[in-house]
């Protein structure tokens, strides 16, 4: 054994025996950069360097799956299977948004199509689920959405998709544990708003929510025990749902009247996908399982399985509740507020409200508790590569979970939960969302078709053009639809543009490139069509939320990237030269920038 070997060896022992519960100023801020004020200040004068650096670089598979978990000091548990991943795709989907966006839906925009809208919304979630499949078997790792995109799209881009799931996961977390307190007071057949305590504060953050904190500390208590453990608790609190569920359509479709389904399409084929473009968010929460691929006994079968198979269930679940409402009462009649509640009453079956309301607290419940241990994962990942302080990547030794980085998210979550209503912060969490899986469809069509090293430039040049015309036409798609062109062009003939555009855009991949890498166990079929299509629908959803919405989103992508420059862009370009450093001289060489 050499001398480096026995450092290393010395090294990793000395780590284990430190303590876990530690918080010193190594542990924050370990990077060269942030050793004294000089050495900051002498960063931030190389910005300009360090920023194209990490523009240009990438990282590898090995660096994921490798380097970076040697950060957490502790490795997380393998101890889940397919069973349990589907179980946590029905406890991290199923919530309240079945129970309230169908009513809302089918009143408003869809008719009794809104169970079309859930086919469309469908589509699209299963063609995000397919992308996420293919990088969660190849690319095993807590990480999810953030080291996919390390990978394939560089440091910055994984980024801002890192901001974006930190926001979504501590703004969805808040969200849903306030929605909670309100189902619980309407279960005791009280107003939503009675069990919280009302101040003088400014409106939105006048209402108190102890509840809601006491909630999210319990659900985050019990991701941190273990993943098996949670996973076993998912079970029974899911498996309460689903018989909710099927009383829910049973008994639907029981009293269903084939004429309350006339006229099918009130508002036609743009109701139907407005209610689509809000719908989609009931399906929100699967990308959770991707993070869960650290822990799973066998990836390459239980990831599948657990992910296409569960969303696949989920879809056919929806469907069925949307139409069993619609046979059941006509939707001019269908209460916006509490949509199944009033549906039962009006045939007879006042009880069927408060069953009602107990499968809507049990699924944010399983929501609540999936995303407490999802979460943490993607917040690990980040911390291992240092875009936040590495404490939070820390594992425990006993338990195998990242409890610093589930209370980061869980203590985050509970003081937005415990003042603000969350009316201003909601509509983030969609675009969030989207944004994201916008993302990982560009990512998977490089992965497909460019390899650093081996790819021709001239073949990258194209890749970067058609993938140009698919997201502009995408983009000039969705804003068409959302009104912006009609006016100047007319109600469909831009369309006759944009959409062929797309079409030749992606026509132009599959006909010019070659695709240089293949799937090694599970990948997208129809590539690249699909990753293309999830590109153009998700965008065309964006486009559904309003110009605040994005005004929002830019404002805090703009605070995301000042923390990025003066923090995270010096600590991760240290955390990488490190590694380069300590690398050998051939494997160096092939960690160049692209």
């Amino acid at each position: 054994m050499g001398i480096g070997s026995e450092e290393n060896v010395h090294g990793d022992e000395q780590q284990r025996s430190r303590s876990y519960w530690r918080w010193s100023k190594q542990d924050f801020f370990p990077e060269k950069s942030f050793e004294n004020w000089a050495a900051y200040r002498s960063a931030l004068s190389h910005t300009s360097a360090r920023f194209k650096d990490r523009l240009l670089s990438r990282s590898d598979e090995a660096t994921e799956l490798v380097e970076l978990r040697k950060q957490s000091e502790n490795n997380m548990k393998r101890c889940l299977n397919w069973w349990d991943l589907t179980w946590f795709g029905f406890g991290s989907v199923i919530g309240a948004g079945i129970f309230v966006l169908t009513g809302q839906e089918a009143h408003d925009h869809a008719g009794p199509a809104i169970v079309l809208s859930y086919v469309a919304s469908g589509i699209s979630a299963m063609l995000s689920v397919f992308c996420y499949t293919e990088f969660a078997v190849e690319i095993p790792v807590s990480g999810g959405s953030f080291a996919y995109l390390r990978v394939e799209l560089g440091d910055l881009a994984a980024f801002i998709t890192a901001g974006n799931i930190l926001l979504e996961s501590i703004v969805g977390t808040a969200a849903v544990a306030r929605a909670w307190t309100s189902y619980f007071a309407t279960l005791l057949n009280r107003h939503p708003d009675s069990l919280r305590i009302q101040t003088n504060l400014s409106d939105g953050f006048n209402l108190l929510d102890p509840i809601a904190v006491g909630v999210i500390a319990i659900s985050s208590g019990i991701a941190m025990t273990s993943a098996k453990k949670t996973s076993y608790f998912n079970w029974i609190a899911s498996a309460v749902n689903t018989v909710v569920i099927v009383f829910v359509i049973v008994a639907g479709f029981a009293h269903a009247k084939t004429s309350n389904l006339k006229p099918f399409l009130p508002h036609g084929a743009e109701g139907v996908f407005k209610a689509a473009a809000i719908v989609y968010f009931a399906y929100g929460g699967f990308d959770n399982i991707a993070t869960m691929a650290e822990e799973t006994k066998d990836p390459s079968r239980d990831i599948p399985l657990g992910l296409i198979g569960s969303m696949s269930m989920i879809t056919v679940i929806y469907c069925l509740m949307a139409l069993s409402l619609s046979m059941m009462q006509k939707y001019t009649e269908i209460d916006t507020n509490a949509a199944y509640s009033v549906a039962f009453q009006s045939v007879g079956m006042h009880w069927a409200k408060y069953l009602v309301a107990l499968g809507a607290l049990k699924g944010m419940t399983t929501v609540l508790l999936v995303g407490a241990l999802g979460q943490a994962r993607y917040t690990t990942h980040i911390a291992r590569a240092h875009m936040i302080p590495p404490w939070f990547a820390l594992v425990h030794p006993k338990t195998g979970t990242p409890i610093y980085a589930t209370l980061l998210v869980a203590i985050s979550s509970a003081c937005i939960a415990f003042f603000s209503s969350l009316d201003e912060l909601s509509s983030l969490l969609s675009v969030s969302t989207l944004f994201i899986f916008m993302m990982m469809a560009v990512a998977l069509l490089v992965r497909r078709y460019y390899v650093r090293g081996t790819t021709p430039r001239t073949n990258l040049l194209k890749l970067t053009l058609f993938l140009s015309i698919i997201i502009a036409s995408s983009t000039a798609t969705s804003a068409y639809w959302g009104g912006l062109l009609r006016g100047i062009i007319g109600d469909w003939l831009g369309y006759t543009v944009t959409i062929p555009l797309w079409f030749l855009g992606t026509l132009g991949i599959a006909v010019f490139l070659p695709q240089e890498r293949e799937a090694k166990v599970w990948g997208v079929p129809l590539v690249p069509w699909l990753p293309s299509l999830s590109i153009a629908t998700n965008l065309f959803l964006m486009g559904s939320l309003g110009a605040k919405t994005f005004i929002r989103f830019i404002a805090c992508t703009a605070l995301m990237f000042i923390y990025y420059i003066f923090f995270g862009l010096h600590a991760t370009y240290d955390m990488a030269h490190q590694q380069i450093k300590n690398m050998p001289d051939e494997e160096e060489k092939n960690r160049a920038p692209c």
